[in-house]
C-alpha cells in the first residue's frame, strides 16, 4: 500500500472498518486491482487465512489474452466463485478496497454473483 496515496489508504480502511463491524461471521471477498492484472481471494478473518484465490495469472485464465480489461475481470469473477463453492463458501462480503465500485471491480463483483456468490 505505500504506492497508494492518503486518501486511498484513508477510504480502504473505512470501507474494511463498516464492514468487519456488520459481518465478522462470514469471510470477504478482497480484490486488488494493479495496471496490468487484476487479484481476488477470499479471506476468513477469524483465523486469518486465506481461502481460496484467483486472478489473471492462473494457469487456467492464461489463455484470455489480454489481463487488464473487463472481460479478464468477470473470468476471475467466475473464477473465485467457483472455487468458492467447491470449498463450501456461499456468502461472502465484498471488500473492494479503496477502489470504487466502477469498471473492473464492478464487473469482477458481478461474474462472482453469476458464479453463485451471494453478497
Amino acid at each position: 500500500m505505500a504506492r497508494f496515496g492518503k486518501n486511498f489508504r484513508r477510504r480502504a480502511s473505512r470501507v474494511r472498518y463498516g464492514m468487519r463491524s456488520k459481518s465478522f461471521s462470514k469471510p470477504r471477498l478482497s480484490i486488488f486491482r494493479s495496471e496490468r492484472h487484476i487479484y481476488a481471494q477470499i479471506i476468513d478473518d477469524a483465523c486469518g487465512k486465506t481461502l481460496c484465490s484467483s486472478s489473471t495469472l492462473d494457469k487456467s485464465l492464461k489463455k484470455i489474452g489480454k489481463t487488464s480489461n473487463c472481460e479478464a475481470a468477470k473470468k476471475v469473477g467466475a473464477a473465485i466463485a467457483a472455487k468458492a463453492i467447491k470449498a463450501g463458501i456461499k456468502e461472502v462480503v465484498f471488500d473492494r478496497g479503496g477502489y470504487n465500485y466502477h469498471g473492473r471491480v464492478k464487473i469482477l463483483a458481478e461474474g462472482a454473483r453469476s458464479g453463485g456468490l451471494l453478497f
